[in-house]
């Protein structure tokens, strides 16, 4: 197949992630490719598909190789569901913590995700997805108790992981001391608090902290923030899947009225 354009800018290793990562599923693969900051090594496509793979060849400067699904099933996990498409590659540059807490400085209004012990990949993708769509700036992770990225996070996160970086730190408390000194009001989701979520009055930069589903918050974590909300469920069910919850959460927060900063 013919070259695309576009000489791409490497970007360097990552903590917590490998230097390569096949990228599957069509959403996934096209925000992928179509990202500066990354650098595709190899394209595998159905030719059944060739139609819509046409387009992403102007953002790729190698050529796009036509594959079987039995050789597409051998370079990805079992089970992948890629949609008749897949992309080798390079990782994402490091985003850290002082450089979003640098960007919230021109934004009027910033939005940041904490994860504490979320572990499962496919809800970490879906939040990164939701965040995304949102208006979140960024999520962040603890290094120790989080997968690195994968496909499965980059599938579910359907292009979201290119839009939104994934910051890895190594204490969550000392993040959330961090983001508070750069003005970011702590809003902690807990099924029991009394406050609900749709009560909060959205500060200037806000952050969402989720737990895991199991065990919630983390008492350093719970402590450590500004505020404890819950979101308004019937008798019957008053638990929501982890992903689900930041999606109502983060359009709450984003409809929220706006206040001055509490701080």
């Amino acid at each position: 197949m013919a070259r695309g354009r576009a000489q791409r800018r490497k970007s360097p290793q990552t903590p917590g992630n490998s230097p390569e990562l096949w990228i599957y599923g069509f959403h996934a693969v096209s925000a992928a490719l179509k990202n500066s900051h990354r650098m595709a090594k190899r394209v595998l496509f159905l030719k059944d598909i060739l139609d819509q793979v046409e387009p992403l060849l102007a953002y790729i400067d190698i050529e796009a190789e036509p594959a079987s699904r039995d050789q597409m099933a051998k370079v990805l996990p079992p089970g992948a569901v890629h949609q008749g498409i897949a992309a080798l590659m390079s990782a994402l540059p490091r985003i850290s913590l002082e450089d979003i807490c640098q960007e919230a400085k021109i934004l009027p209004n910033a939005l940041i995700v904490i994860l504490d012990r979320v572990s499962d990949p496919q809800n970490i993708g879906a939040i990164i997805r939701s965040a995304s769509v949102l208006g979140a700036i960024a999520v962040i992770i603890q290094d120790r108790n989080a997968p690195q990225i994968t496909g499965v996070i980059a599938k579910a996160a359907s292009g979201g992981i290119e839009h939104i970086p994934l910051v890895r730190v190594i204490n969550l408390s000392r993040a959330m001391e961090t983001l508070k000194k750069s003005g970011f009001w702590c809003i902690g989701l807990d099924s029991d608090a009394t406050t609900e979520l749709q009560q909060v009055k959205r500060t200037s930069h806000s952050v969402l902290v989720l737990g895991s589903e199991g065990t919630g918050l983390r008492r350093l974590v719970r402590e450590k923030c500004d505020e404890l909300a819950r979101i308004q469920g019937s008798a019957q069910l008053t638990s929501l899947n982890v992903s689900n919850a930041a999606a109502i959460a983060l359009y709450e927060i984003r409809q929220a009225p706006k206040t001055s900063s509490k701080i």
